[in-house]
């Protein structure tokens, strides 16, 4: 089987449901991928809402699929941290703060 290419987000606009059910698009505007061994790539993804122009941050991932439909495919991690850049900043001085290696 050939090695499949990492996904590339960039410039892809994402319709989300959020927590109250309704529906958001947002766009990806960068992301960060770091490799985690042969079979996971992490993400970081600055994302842009369409709806009032604010930004976010979604920690991510995908996994080579283990299904037969999916099998040796990169498929998408379901389950995802988003944060406002506030936040996201905040939670980082305080990891720098408290000497938290590669931060």
């Amino acid at each position: 089987m050939s090695e499949q290419p990492h996904p590339n987000n960039i410039g892809k606009s994402r319709v989300i449901t959020s927590i109250d059910g309704k529906k958001v698009t947002l766009v990806v505007t960068d992301e960060i991928i770091v490799p985690q061994g042969a079979d996971k790539l992490i993400y970081f993804q600055k994302l842009k809402f369409e709806s009032d122009g604010r930004f976010e941050y979604r920690f991510t991932y995908y996994m080579r699929g283990c299904k037969p439909s999916r099998k040796g495919r990169w498929v998408f991690g379901q389950y995802s941290l988003m944060a406002p850049e506030r936040e996201v900043a905040i939670m980082l001085d305080e990891a720098r703060q408290r000497g938290w290696p590669g931060i």
